[in-house]
């Protein structure tokens, strides 16, 4: 396929909204005809909305999109502007007195590179996100939630140079015998990003000779204090491959080992990593294989690792 991102993966449709000179701004991940929503929350300081309706004991058994943003729990306001889009489109839930479509969101911290912290990702802006969204190749760097990103912010100190990276939004696809899973991703990481394949450093804090901290540093600098309170990992994964919801959370779950994978470390006590799973309603072709949710499971996570080092790969500079 010539298109390897999440938009490969049939109905989903992805459309960014930035506002570059505040280095901030949303992604909008619409499924308009409805996906089955699967959840898995690793991190343990999430910024998020409807989230708990996506677990496997919620009665809600579809979402019409994903919004994730920068602004910390401000941005969480973007996914208004989705959620109008949709309902002005004619998507949503049923209901009694119209359609309610349902869209969960999360967040990164941005606000420390934001120039103007007053201004925002807001409403307007996740509309304008949803309004662009396309089945388009994804576009992926500094665009969307990723506008802000950094990684390798272990290393930083207050009133310190900045020894991070800049980072941003990554996407893949892995496929095998006609079943697809895709992945998309925000990197506001504290540890350093690896490439799954090889295992090198791509990104992260610099020393002061302009080469990565080694893993000795890293133990060094968790050991020296409470790490920086401004990270987290996104992931959205979905896949052709119908499933119910204790399915798409169990993929959730599976998938999100990839992070460990290319981010080290990974899940830390101020980490806001969430992984969402979407899985299509609509029956694979006839001449699809047969499929497992452990194949899934590791085309999730194989699928989450690659699209970590993508975020990276635009702003990789060969080590000194």
């Amino acid at each position: 396929m010539t298109n390897r991102t999440l938009t490969a993966i049939p109905g989903i449709l992805v459309g960014h909204a930035v506002d570059a000179e505040r280095s901030t701004g949303c992604t909008a991940i619409l499924c308009p005809a409805g996906f089955t929503p699967g959840i898995a929350v690793p991190g343990h300081a999430p910024g998020c909305r409807e989230t708990e309706l996506m677990r496997p004991e919620s009665t809600v058994d579809v979402v019409h999109g994903i919004l994730l943003t920068g602004g910390s729990a401000f941005g969480l306001a973007a996914a208004d502007g989705a959620v109008r889009f949709l309902r002005e489109s004619g998507y949503g839930l049923n209901m009694p007195h119209g359609t309610v479509p349902i869209v969960p969101g999360a967040v990164i911290y941005d606000l420390d590179v934001n120039r103007n912290p007053g201004l925002l990702p807001d409403a307007a802006m996740g509309y304008a996100a949803a309004q662009k969204a396309t089945a388009a190749p994804v576009a992926r760097g500094r665009q969307g939630a990723g506008a802000g990103a950094r990684c390798g912010r272990l290393f930083s100190t207050a009133g310190g140079p900045d020894p991070t990276s800049p980072s941003g939004l990554g996407s893949s696809l892995v496929e095998y015998d006609g079943i697809l899973v895709g992945a998309l991703v925000v990197v506001n990481t504290l540890g350093n990003i690896y490439d799954p394949e090889t295992g090198k450093c791509l990104s992260g804090g610099r020393d002061a000779g302009g080469k990565f901290f080694d893993f000795a540093a890293t133990l060094a600098a968790l050991a020296g204090g409470s790490p920086a309170r401004v990270n987290t990992l996104l992931a959205v994964t979905a896949t052709n491959a119908p499933l119910d919801k204790p399915a798409a959370s169990r993929l959730a779950r599976m998938a999100a080992a990839g992070i460990a994978r290319a981010v080290r470390p990974a899940h830390l006590t101020y980490d806001g990593d969430i992984v969402f799973a979407l899985s299509s309603k609509t029956p694979l072709p006839p001449e699809a294989g047969s499929r497992t949710e452990n194949l899934l499971g590791a085309m999730g996570a194989e699928a989450v690792a690659l699209a970590t080092a993508d975020a990276v790969r635009n702003f990789t500079s060969p080590e000194a």
